[in-house]
C-alpha cells in the first residue's frame, strides 16, 4: 500500500450486517502504470457519451509518476486522457487525487494536489479530446492565502462557477472553501481556523436550498472532524463536531442529500468499535450515528470507509470501505436510512487480488442501474482495477451521474 506523510499526519487509505443475495460483481479493466495507477478518493462520473470518467494519483503516459485522467468504457477498454507533468516543472498539475466534474460544454474540470505554477496544486480544465489548460494555480498569494494543496474534486453550482476546498493553506493554515470561474477567476470564500474545521479533504454538495454543505477531517470543538455549511458568500456555519462518544471520527468522504432531504456520509475512524461510521445529519446539525463498522466478527463487515455514500434508485444507500471484509480488504455495501446493512462483495476473495483491493473511492450508479467504482490496489498488474456490481436495480430515473 502506497502511504504518504504531510506534515506528521499520517494518511491511509482512508444493527449487525447480513449477507446479501447473488451479486454480480466483475472486474472490467487493470490499471498499469501507463494508463495510470492506483485510483484514489474519487468517485467514477458518468460522461455525456455513456463512457466513465476518473482520475489516478500515479502513473500515466508522460513517464514522470505524476498521475493521469482515464477514460473507461462498460465493456473494459481502458484510455489514458492526460497524463501530468508532461511540460517542465510539472505546471500543468500533478497528482489528482479528487475525480472530475463535466460541465455542460463537455469540458472536464478537476484539482491536483501538487504541480502548477508555485508546486502547490491547480485547479484545471481538459476537453474530451485530452488537451489541458491550468486555470489557476494555488499559493499565487502572500502565505498562501488563497490556500494549496486541493484534495478534492470540484462541483459546479446552479451559478454556473466550480466550488471546492483545499486542505491547507488560507489566513490560518488549515485549507480553505473557493469559487472559481471557467475563466479562472478564484474567490476564497473561507479560511478555516480549525476550531471550526481544519484539513478538508473532501468536495463540497450543493443542497436544494443553494447552500453548500462539506466535512473536515480535523479541527472543531474535539479536533476530529466537522461537518459545516457554507453560503455562496463565505458565511460558514458549524453544524456538527465530531469526537463526542461513538459518533465516528475524521470524516474524508463527501456528503449526500437524500430525497428526503437529509445529508448522508461515513468518517473513516471512531465508533463503537473505532473503525468508522455511516451517518445521517439534518441542515439543522443532528446527527444521528447509523452504523458503526466491525461490528461483525472479524470485521468482515467492513471497516475504515474512505468514501461516501450515495442514494441508488431504490432508495437505499451504497458505498465502499477500504479495510475489513472476507480478506481484510475492503467491502461493497448497502445500508438503509434505517441503518440496516449488508455486505455485497469483499475484495480479494481471488488468488493476488485478481478482483481488487482497497477500494478508496465511492461508487457511481450508472444509467442502466449498475453501480461502478475503482480500487485502489490489486488487479492484474497490482496497481488497481475497476469493476462493476449488478445488484438488479432499476435504472436511473433522477438524473444523478
Amino acid at each position: 500500500m502506497r502511504l504518504f506523510q504531510k506534515l506528521g499526519w499520517a494518511w491511509l487509505l482512508c444493527a449487525g450486517a447480513i449477507s446479501a443475495p447473488a451479486q454480480t460483481f466483475q472486474t472490467i479493466a487493470n490499471f498499469s502504470f501507463e494508463t495510470g495507477e492506483f485510483p484514489q478518493y474519487m468517485f467514477l462520473i458518468q460522461g455525456n457519451d455513456g463512457n466513465f470518467y476518473g482520475t489516478t494519483t500515479y502513473g500515466g503516459d508522460t513517464g514522470v509518476d505524476a498521475g493521469a485522467v482515464f477514460a473507461v468504457t462498460a465493456q473494459g477498454t481502458l484510455t489514458d486522457l492526460y497524463g501530468f507533468c508532461a511540460f517542465g516543472g510539472c505546471t500543468d498539475g500533478g497528482k489528482p487525487y479528487g475525480g472530475l466534474v463535466q460541465a455542460a460544454d463537455s469540458t472536464f474540470y478537476g484539482t491536483t494536489y501538487q504541480g502548477g505554477a508555485n508546486g502547490t496544486g491547480t485547479v484545471f480544465e481538459l476537453t474530451t479530446g485530452g488537451t489541458e489548460s491550468v486555470l489557476y494555480s494555488f499559493c499565487s498569494q502572500t502565505n498562501c492565502a488563497d490556500g494549496d494543496d486541493p484534495f478534492a474534486p470540484l462541483v459546479q453550482a446552479t451559478d454556473g462557477n466550480f466550488y471546492g476546498t483545499t486542505l491547507d493553506g488560507g489566513t490560518k493554515g488549515y485549507g480553505t472553501v473557493f469559487a472559481i470561474t471557467s475563466a479562472g477567476t478564484l474567490t476564497t470564500l473561507h479560511s478555516f481556523h480549525y476550531s471550526d474545521g481544519a484539513s478538508p479533504v473532501a468536495g463540497l454538495t450543493q443542497a436544494r436550498n443553494g447552500k453548500f454543505y462539506g466535512t473536515t477531517l480535523y479541527g472543531g470543538a474535539h479536533g476530529a472532524g466537522t461537518v459545516f455549511e457554507i453560503s455562496a458568500a463565505g458565511k460558514l456555519k458549524t453544524l456538527h463536531s465530531f469526537g463526542a462518544a461513538g459518533d465516528g471520527a475524521n470524516p474524508y468522504a463527501v456528503l449526500v442529500q437524500a430525497a428526503d432531504g437529509t445529508f448522508y456520509g461515513t468518517t473513516y475512524s471512531g465508533g463503537t468499535h473505532g473503525q468508522g461510521t455511516v451517518f445521517a445529519i439534518t441542515a439543522a446539525g443532528k446527527l444521528t450515528t447509523l452504523y458503526s463498522f466491525c461490528s461483525a466478527k472479524k470485521c468482515s463487515d467492513g471497516a475504515a470507509p474512505c468514501a461516501g455514500v450515495i442514494q441508488a434508485t431504490d432508495g437505499d444507500f451504497y458505498g465502499t470501505t477500504s479495510q475489513g471484509g472476507a480478506s481484510n480488504r475492503g467491502t461493497v455495501f448497502a445500508i438503509s436510512a434505517a441503518g440496516k446493512l449488508t455486505s455485497l462483495h469483499s475484495f480479494c476473495l481471488q488468488k493476488n487480488c485478481t478482483d481488487g483491493a482497497e477500494p478508496s473511492g465511492g461508487l457511481l450508479q450508472a444509467s442502466k442501474g449498475t453501480f461502478y467504482g475503482t480500487t485502489t490496489e490489486g488487479g492484474a498488474n497490482e496497481d488497481g482495477t475497476v469493476f462493476s456490481l449488478s445488484a438488479g436495480l432499476s435504472s436511473q430515473s433522477n438524473g444523478q451521474r
